[in-house]
């Protein structure tokens, strides 16, 4: 097995399954235009996330890492047109990016970028009338935060509500109990925390294409 071949794979799937759009191809292009870092999720891992949305019948989602809105484009077309998708992003330049991508997808209605670090807008969004319970809560942010994210993401979700979150596996580096990089740390305590708390029932599951060897943890909120 070697990236050549999983970079095929995933150009056959996508190829099939996930045909050219034009808005999706010109978020990435702006992305890049712009010098955000080409860590999007891949088309397939978007429809994923597109199709998880619309299984749980969401009319809400709570996405915490924006980036420049590919994923955020996803999510939002999962969407009701009265539905709302609320997005957190730290960087104000790329938070920009991603609202001029939503704008060109027609999305800007449905889908609001908030900019400034997650940890100090999540607890304004728990005071926020309205702003919750959220039906799917996707977690694509700095890694080391992890365990923090899910916490929150417990006090802005329901019973039934599903929680996603992307780059836990790190090219098998999740497995090493030795590891002091931080942001395997927090993938780690991130694991250690979902199993420990009887409010979730998750699993995990390794992918490999476009992006590598990683994976991603899919969490249901039961109480």
């Amino acid at each position: 097995m070697t990236q050549e071949l999983w970079n095929a794979v995933d150009r056959y799937v996508t190829d099939l399954l996930v045909p050219a759009d034009e808005a999706l191809t010109a978020a990435l292009a702006a992305s890049d235009a712009a010098g955000l870092p080409s860590i999007a999720v891949a088309p397939n891992q978007g429809k994923l996330l597109h199709l998880l949305a619309r299984i749980q019948g969401a009319r809400s989602v709570l996405e915490i890492g924006t980036l420049g809105g590919y994923s955020t484009i996803w999510l939002a077309r999962a969407l009701p047109e009265d539905g709302r998708l609320i997005s957190l992003e730290y960087s104000p330049a790329h938070a920009d990016v991603a609202r001029a991508n939503l704008a060109r997808a027609g999305l800007d209605k449905i889908a609001e970028v908030r900019t400034g670090a997650a940890l100090t807008t999540l607890p304004k969004l728990v005071a926020e009338p309205g702003a919750g319970p959220f039906d799917l809560v996707f977690i694509d942010a700095d890694k080391e935060n992890n365990p923090r994210y899910v916490e929150w993401a417990l006090k802005l979700t329901r019973p039934g509500s599903v929680i996603v979150v992307d780059n836990a596996v790190r090219g098998g580096a999740v497995a090493d109990a030795q590891t002091t990089d931080p942001a395997i740390v927090g993938t780690r305590e991130m694991y250690e925390l979902v199993a420990r708390e009887p409010r979730l029932d998750a699993t995990a599951v390794q992918t490999v294409g476009t992006k590598g060897h990683d994976g991603f943890l899919l969490a249901r909120v039961v109480a």
